[in-house]
Formats: C-alpha cells, structure tokens, sequence
C-alpha cells in the first residue's frame, strides 16, 4: 500500500500529514492509514496536529467510490463519519494546519477540531456537496449546525457556498487564518501552548461540551446507516 500518512512524535504533540502527491481525497487507503496514526497519536496523550500537502488539505470523499453509490459508498461515508466523531472526541486537543483547499468531507474534518489555522490565498474552504450532486449526510448537517456560525447555516450548507480564508473565519471553519510560510510555525506553536493544559481536566471537559452534539451525531448515525456503523 502507498503511505499516504505520516506521523511525526515531537517533544508536546504529535504531527499527522496526509499527502497522497494529489488531492488528499479520502479514500479507504487514506481513512484506513489516518485511523492507524490516530491510534498511535492516542497512545502518545500528547496534542495532535493535523495537516495536509501544500495547496491541499483535503478535497473530500473519494468521488469514484462515491460516484458508484452502493455499498462501496455506504461503506466509505460511515469511515468518514467514523473518523469525523473520534477526531471531535480526541482526548487531546486537535490543531489543525489547513494547508490549502478543504472541501466536502475535507470540510467536516475541520467542523470536528478544535483549532483550525488556515491560510490566505486563493483556496477554497466549504461544503460542496449540493453543487456536486449529493445530499449533505446528516452527520454532517449536525457537524455544521454546531460549529457554523448561525447565520452562514443556509448559505454553507443548503446552498454550498465557498469561502476564502476570511469568509472561513468568519463562518466558522477556520479560527484564524495566517501566511503560507506561517502556517506550520503557528499551528506548532499553538501545539505547543495547548500542550500546558491539564489534559484529564481537559478530556472531561470537552466530553461534556460536547454531550449534545454527540447525542445528535448518534441519532444521525441510525438514520444514515440503519442505526449500525461499519
């Protein structure tokens, strides 16, 4: 199998990077490689950054599996939702470098962090999937309701509106966004501040900032997938 993941341990986080030299689209090599290095980022119990290639942080689903419906893309959207829920229930904080474009599922990713920095420039930050023929699942739609700002609901989900890196911060995908060449360094050094929290302090605290999201996600879950994940 190609390494599209790798993981870096440094002294207070642990570095994830997805590059599959394209669009990091989530495909079931790309979601089975991130799942192995959040199991080894989770034994660390140290902060988690997450990023992507230049240009690129993810475009999203893999949409020749999604293109073919079935089972194939049954199978695909419950890894998605999967790897969606336990990044927003991580039991360290989770920073990520948004590299670049971050789309679809590549968007969701960012709805389900922490901290998002993001980067100037001309790249595209949203949920697109209405303008591409697909039905936002409702995992999503609970992600989006929570952690949009209200009055981008409408317009980032039922009308697949795109952002650049300001609209994003002010919709709620991003919490800041930097230079390119800042990127890393800021995204480190917000690892590096969040690493002084008290992390059972922490764990707990965000299960139960998170309760009712997490209560709406598992209802979400039955719907889209008959009340059984894969």
């Amino acid at each position: 199998m190609t390494r599209l993941v790798e993981v870096k341990h440094e002294t207070n986080y642990t570095l994830i990077q997805m590059d599959d030299g394209k669009a990091n689209a989530l495909g079931f090599d790309m979601l089975e490689q991130l799942t192995a290095a959040l199991d080894e980022a989770e034994r660390s119990a140290k902060v988690l950054v997450v990023c992507g290639r230049p240009g690129k942080f993810s475009a999203g689903f893999d949409l020749g599996v999604m293109s073919k419906g079935g089972e194939g893309m049954h199978s695909l959207l419950s890894s998605g939702a999967r790897l969606a829920q336990r990044l927003l229930n991580f039991p360290a904080p989770v920073v990520l470098a948004v590299s670049g474009h971050a789309l679809a599922m590549g968007a969701l990713l960012l709805l389900s962090a922490d901290y998002r920095i993001g980067v100037h420039g001309t790249y595209k930050i949203g949920l697109n999937e209405v303008a591409i023929g697909l039905a936002m699942p409702w995992f999503g739609v609970e992600l989006a309701r929570a952690r949009l700002a209200n009055r981008h609901l409408t317009a980032a989900v039922d009308l697949a509106h795109i952002y650049d890196a300001p609209g994003a911060v002010e919709a709620g995908y991003l919490d800041e966004a930097v230079s390119e060449e800042d990127l890393l360094s800021q995204a480190f050094a917000m690892a590096e501040q969040l690493s002084a929290l008290d992390m059972e302090a922490y764990k707990l605290t965000k299960s139960r900032v998170h309760e009712h999201l997490n209560t709406a996600l598992e209802k979400a879950f039955a719907r889209e997938f008959g009340g059984a994940r894969q």
